[in-house]
């Protein structure tokens, strides 16, 4: 039996599977949250513990490695993360080969994800698409031409540090007013708090409050879509200004590229109906009349950087 080793390295979590070479269904499937204070020390150590519970002494044919951060794919090497310290150039492709002594292919999470979604999900039968993920950043993945498209230095589909409002909020990339500032779960949670702290009364949000308890530190993207939902005024206006964002960069990309397809995953993209419609309406008011493009939710869901690791393994497997 020909093992795939799945392996996926996100911002807040960490997942891991196995699938024979070929199938679409999971032999074994592993999943942890890292711990808040996690580096790439304590993130390496977790997947191993993740991947000996899977492989039950065996030993995979190849590895996919889906990484949440910027990948140089020629080497293999993990450039950073943004969000976990400790990954800065990193050989995680070497790492893997001489512990697993198997190919292993390593790419950004969401070029990883555009891959799944394309021959797994809800990408199949489109030649040209991008992928969108909104979690606790935004990033993007090319499909062109039925192929992955990274860029001359492997960059490509940086939708989220695209620039929207460029009088808006500094964002960790030091630009302001980008997508992923506006748009992703831990940004939408910040301004939250500090729209309570500096201006409790501009919005109402004692259902945004009362479903943290008054403690502000507890809020997250999933709580203002949780009050959003149940009407609270701050955590609707917060989610209005996210959408917005998202659909005005989806919009301009759009008029750039011509792809037949958005896909969009991530945590965010389950804020409801109304975080839809307003990207549904802003991309399309922002993309030219003559341009034509779906915007569809991804059919792998979480899972859609675990199955293009999949087809990267595949892909560099030999039979």
């Amino acid at each position: 039996m020909s093992l795939i080793l799945a392996l996926d390295f996100g911002g807040t979590k960490l997942a891991a599977a196995v699938t024979q070479l070929g199938d679409s269904e999971w032999l074994r499937y592993e999943r942890q949250l890292s711990p808040a204070d996690s580096n790439a020390t304590t993130d390496l150590e977790i997947m191993r513990s993740l991947i000996h519970t899977l492989l039950q002494g065996e030993t995979p044919s190849a590895i996919g490695v889906s990484f949440g951060g910027p990948v140089d794919f020629t080497t293999g090497t993990v450039r950073l993360s943004h969000h976990v310290p400790g990954w800065e150039n990193i050989p995680l492709k070497n790492l893997l080969e001489e512990e697993f002594g198997v190919a292993a292919s390593v790419d950004n999470d969401a070029n990883v994800a555009a891959l799944g979604e394309h021959r797994f999900g809800a990408g199949q039968g489109y030649d040209n698409l991008f992928y969108i993920t909104i979690s606790t950043g935004v990033g993007g993945g090319w499909i062109l031409s039925g192929q992955p498209w990274r860029g001359a230095a492997g960059m490509a589909g940086e939708i989220g540090h695209t620039v929207v409002n460029p009088a808006g909020p500094i964002c960790l990339c030091g630009k302001r007013g980008c997508v992923e500032r506006l748009a992703s779960g831990p940004y939408m949670a910040q301004d939250a708090k500090e729209s309570l702290l500096t201006e409790p009364h501009k919005f109402s949000s004692k259902i945004l409050q009362s479903l943290v308890n008054n403690n502000l530190d507890l809020i997250t993207g999933k709580t203002i879509s949780d009050a959003a939902a149940q009407g609270d005024e701050l955590a609707i206006d917060i989610l209005q200004n996210a959408s917005w964002a998202l659909g005005t960069g989806i919009g301009n990309v759009a008029n750039l590229m011509n792809p037949q397809l958005f896909i969009l995953g991530g945590s965010v993209t389950k804020a409801g109906e109304n975080w839809w419609q307003t990207v549904q309406k802003t991309a399309r008011k922002t993309a030219l009349s003559e341009i034509e493009f779906e915007i569809v939710p991804a059919a792998l869901g979480d899972d859609a950087p675990l199955w293009g690791a999949v087809a990267l393994a595949e892909s560099s497997f030999n039979v």
